[in-house]
């Protein structure tokens, strides 16, 4: 399973459509709000929790990323989602090349 959460939004990741990725942090920045965007990822061989950097109260987890985590974390890091000015496009590209690494 993979949510989508921006904000107190929230979508199962193949209902994150990329209209409605853009519309809420689009919406939130345009009423000048932090834009927390989070993705959980529960998948066989992979259980992580990424947040972009305006999330608060998130910590780490108790273990070290194994193999196929560390490649979500650099993917995530890649696309632009551990900076504050990320896009919707970021998030979106993050998304599709995470179903491909997944399959």
């Amino acid at each position: 399973m993979i949510t989508v959460s921006i904000g107190q939004a929230e979508r199962p990741a193949e209902e994150a459509t990329p209209d409605w990725i853009n519309q809420q942090i689009n919406r939130r920045r345009a009423d000048e709000m932090a834009v927390c965007v989070r993705v959980r990822i529960n998948k066989p061989g992979a259980n992580v929790v990424l947040t972009t950097p305006t999330c608060s109260g998130v910590g780490g987890g108790g273990r070290a990323p194994n193999s196929l985590e560390r490649r979500i974390l650099e993917l995530w890091e890649d696309r632009g989602l551990r900076a504050n000015h990320f896009t919707g496009g970021n998030l979106v590209a993050f998304l599709r090349q995470l179903a491909k690494l997944l399959c």
